[in-house]
């Protein structure tokens, strides 16, 4: 599973990649965690709100600091 945390690194960036590693150890899954702050990469996704997750490619959650049960519902597949 490829999963990017995508963020101008402030303080809910910050937040969103430490959630998504921690529920990445909790769960076991075997993943890799990238951080990009490159806002032309950013917008390569089509994201326009920061933090973002994308997972395997697709945008998953835009614009929000994610819950710690949504990124689990959306990792644990």
């Amino acid at each position: 599973m490829d999963i990017k945390v995508l963020g101008s690194g402030c303080k809910k960036c910050q937040q969103t990649e430490e959630l998504v590693k921690k529920v990445i150890s909790d769960l076991s899954i075997d993943g890799n965690v990238e951080k990009v702050t490159d806002i032309k990469e950013i917008a390569k996704y089509g994201v326009m709100l920061t933090p973002a997750v994308v997972v395997d490619g697709k945008p998953a959650i835009v614009g929000k600091v994610p819950s710690e049960k949504e990124l689990i519902q959306l990792l644990n597949k």
